[in-house]
Order: structure tokens, then C-alpha cells, then sequence
């Protein structure tokens, strides 16, 4: 971590620290999130997928480098499939109807992270873009990281932190850093904004797990 992306972070905190800690993920490692506050929490966030890939291709679009466009149509398609086929095996795992699934609300974080998502997307800002995904991965990276061994025997508590600790993602974690730090800085009060603005949903949408 260096450069712009820390000075960032460090001006977003406490609520940086307060999410990487949060008592959600405290009980996600331990394997002991009460099943309604599981099912509610990934039903929430298999909301993002859709405008979370919207973001994703207009970074790689706006992209200002070919190696940048590489990497992130990469993790494209681990979204598209790892991270997806993980939220289908847990919802059948946790006895979770496609009425449920599907029926259920929009939080208030929710709709506020999907719209940060659609914001950066279609504001042709490749930094604001860079600041909302930062966030979004660096921050799973921090607790997945945080995450004691051995992990609970359960796959939907357990895969849901391995794919939030593993070198593929702390290398693309690690890219979305070096690229806020490298474009940053001259679009800096759009990417404090955006990534500001970002943090505080994050630690909003844990929160709602609990509501």
C-alpha cells in the first residue's frame, strides 16, 4: 500500500476500520453468523453483480493502458464465474427459494452501492471508476486477510473468505491500488469523493446484515 490509495484510505477512516472488523465478519470466521443474517447479507450482495460488471467493463474501456484492460477483463471473468457459482451453491445450501432470492428488497446500502457502481461507470472518469473498485476489493482483501486458521468447516462461510484471501486477489487488489496511486492524484477530490462516499456504504451494508 503506498502513495495516494493510503492517503485515502487513512481520511476515510474510522469507517474503514469499523468494516474490516465489523461484527459480521468477526462471526464469519468463526462460522457463527445466525443463518437470517447470512441469507440477508448475500442476498444483498449478489444485488451488485450486475452493475458490479457494469463498472468493471467501463474501467476496462476507459482504461488508458492494455495491460489495465488485461487484468481487469480477467477479473471479469472471475466474477462471472467463481464468485457467482458461490453465491448460487450457498443460496441452495441455505435452503434460500428463488422467491426469497428474488422477492426481497433493496436495502438502503444496497441501492446506494449499486448507484455509486452506475455513477462511476457512466461519469467517463477512469480515476472515479479505480476509487469505487479499490474500495470495493481492498476492503474484502483487509478482512479476508484479518480471517483466523483454520477456517469453520462450513463452504459458505469459508469460500466466502478464501475468495477474499488468495494471491489472485491480492494481486488484483494490489493492481487496483497502484492504479488509483498512478491516475489519482490528478482527479484527486473526484476520487476522494467517490472512494469516501464508498467506504461509508460498505460499512452501512454490514451493518444492514443485522436490521
Amino acid at each position: 500500500m503506498s502513495g495516494f490509495f493510503r492517503e485515502l484510505k487513512a481520511a476515510s477512516e474510522p469507517y474503514w476500520t469499523e468494516s474490516a472488523t465489523h461484527r459480521f465478519v468477526k462471526e464469519l470466521c468463526a462460522g457463527t453468523v445466525a443463518d437470517a443474517v447470512m441469507i440477508r447479507y448475500l442476498i444483498q450482495d449478489h444485488r451488485f453483480i450486475n452493475n458490479f460488471l457494469v463498472l468493471l467493463g467501463a474501467a476496462m474501456s476507459y482504461a488508458d493502458k492494455f495491460e489495465s484492460r488485461i487484468t481487469l477483463g480477467r477479473f471479469i471473468g472471475m466474477i462471472s464465474s467463481d464468485e457467482n457459482d458461490y453465491f448460487m451453491r450457498a443460496f441452495k445450501a441455505l435452503n434460500v427459494p428463488d422467491e426469497e432470492r428474488l422477492g426481497q428488497p433493496d436495502s438502503e446500502p444496497t441501492k446506494g452501492l449499486k448507484q455509486i457502481m452506475l455513477d462511476a461507470a457512466r461519469s467517463g472518469s477512469y480515476a472515479a471508476m479505480i476509487s469505487v473498485l479499490a474500495v470495493a476489493e481492498s476492503l474484502y482483501l483487509d478482512w479476508g486477510q484479518r480471517a483466523p486458521k483454520p477456517h469453520p468447516e462450513n463452504f459458505v462461510y469459508t469460500e466466502w473468505i478464501t475468495l477474499h484471501d488468495n494471491d489472485y486477489f491480492a494481486g488484483f487488489v494490489d493492481f487496483l491500488q497502484k492504479e488509483l496511486d498512478r491516475v489519482g492524484p490528478a482527479s484527486a477530490e473526484i476520487c476522494r469523493d467517490y472512494f469516501t462516499r464508498t467506504v461509508r456504504l460498505e460499512k452501512a451494508f454490514f451493518d444492514d446484515a443485522y436490521a
